[in-house]
């Protein structure tokens, strides 16, 4: 799809140059030169951006700012005039311009804001799309993410899914959503009609675990309730069952659910009747079981018969492109629960969440827009909003002593901090964020250093 630009402005000369300009560069061009009718083309031509003269001869930009904010606030505007006035500029930003731009324009920089705002609505279309797919019950892919790892796991599970009862293991840290994934295979899978029944092993008391996934008779033991008690596997007959941390059932459970996966037949506590299941068993796990066999907590023949198909959910840390997606996702579902009236995240902001390690993946990140959105004071998530992350604990606090060889012949400060800052940017991979942390500097303060001292460094952030 082309990005359509609408220009509203009333130099003739401005707007057919722009216009050569844009559709040189791949942009669908409109133009405007009454800002009486600025609304009206807006209306007609549903442009995906705007370019708004703030000096036009018989209306005010500003004004006309105003009142797309009303009706059209989706749309990015960029205000471009040829008075160089920070007050005015300031006014404009505040009434919810996307950027401002002063004539004669400067064809790069208005490259790099066009190449800006079409990043940020594809941001705003997928996000929108995330959260239609988070208010229904059926998944989707798109509910995942688009980075290359989610995609292969993605292709890996829906070849997998098509099976009736192949067996699946799902493996990977905590909060990586293995659930959510047990729950797409089965929507995908022959079995979509029927019932789909998750249980978290660990939360199962061990002395109820046999009980719980099996059921029992009535009065089978002490405390066992006076009616006959159908277990999870009774339940999901049909359809699919998911055994969630399954590394933590005791070696007594894990001999007893190797023959319900062998033979798909098992006793209920304190029954005589042998009952017959066919149901497909997804199991998933953020330990590695491999290692739990060499240990000798978890039976050799259980992994391997669990482990006919496995599958690695990828850490955060591994699909960084996914982050800002399910950033604004979050932001969005807490700003309505807390009703904030909350725009957007800041470049910062985005950047640091992009280069935190997320020890706790998703859940992890889902915690933190909480904490940040529930705190908020402002239109905008910022840096500071998320100081309570630790970007990286084992940078140098200033306590370790350094020492700095100065050559005979001397050498200048100016090329002692250039050599220092370009070391550190090398260091952190060009993140300024994480550069500025370990010089003990604020951000602002670091590009001011690495402006004067002719240090440029392209950003990494997409």
């Amino acid at each position: 799809m082309v990005p359509k630009v609408l220009i509203i402005d009333d130099d003739n000369l401005v707007c057919l140059s722009l216009k050569k300009v844009l559709i040189k560069l791949g942009y669908d061009v409109d133009i405007c030169m009454d800002g009486g009718k600025a609304l009206d083309m807006v209306e007609i031509h549903q442009p995906d951006i705007i370019l708004l003269d703030i000096f036009l001869s018989t209306h005010n930009g500003l004004d006309i700012l105003k009142d797309l904010q009303q009706k059209f606030f989706h749309i990015p505007v960029i205000m471009i005039t040829a008075y160089s006035d920070v007050k005015i500029a300031v006014e404009a930003m505040k009434l919810g311009a996307f950027d401002f731009m002063l004539k004669p324009i400067d064809i790069d920089q208005l490259r790099l804001l066009l190449d800006k705002c079409v990043n940020h609505l594809k941001l705003k279309q997928e996000v929108e799309t995330l959260h239609s797919l988070l208010n229904e019950e059926n998944l989707t892919r798109e509910y995942f993410g688009k980075s290359k790892p989610i995609v292969r796991v993605l292709n890996t599970v829906e070849q997998l899914a098509q099976s009736e009862d192949t067996t699946i293991l799902l493996e990977g840290e905590s909060g990586t959503g293995k659930e959510v994934f047990a729950k797409y295979i089965h929507q995908i899978s022959p079995r979509k009609n029927k019932v789909f029944i998750p249980i978290n092993c660990a939360t199962i008391p061990k002395e109820l675990a046999e009980s719980e996934l099996f059921g029992h008779e009535r009065g089978a033991f002490t405390g066992a309730s006076n009616k006959t008690k159908l277990g999870k596997f009774e339940l999901a007959n049909g359809g699919t069952i998911l055994l969630d941390e399954i590394g933590e059932l005791g070696l007594d459970m894990q001999v007893k659910l190797l023959r319900v996966l062998q033979e798909k037949k098992f006793y209920r506590v304190g029954g005589e009747r042998e009952i017959s299941v066919n149901v497909r068993v997804l199991a998933a796990t953020n330990k590695n079981l491999e290692n739990e066999v060499k240990k000798g907590t978890f039976r050799e023949d259980l992994y391997y018969r669990l482990n006919v198909a496995k599958v690695t959910i990828p850490s955060l840390r591994e699909r960084k492109t996914d982050i800002p997606i399910l950033a604004y996702s979050f932001m969005k579902q807490y700003a309505q629960k807390f009703n904030k009236n909350v725009k957007g995240i800041s470049d910062e902001a985005l950047e640091l969440m992009q280069n935190y390690s997320w020890n706790g993946n998703i859940r992890e990140l889902k915690n933190a827009m909480e904490r940040a959105v529930l705190t908020l004071n402002s239109d905008e998530l910022k840096l500071q909003n998320f100081n309570f992350l630790k970007l990286n604990e084992n940078i140098n606090d200033g306590s370790t002593e350094f020492e700095l060889k100065i050559p005979p012949q001397g050498v200048k400060m100016d090329v002692v901090l250039r050599s220092l800052i370009l070391k550190t940017l090398d260091i952190t991979k060009g993140n300024q964020v994480q550069a500025a942390k370990v010089l003990g500097l604020s951000r602002s303060k670091l590009r001011y250093r690495m402006e004067q001292l002719g240090i440029e460094v392209t950003k990494t952030i997409s």
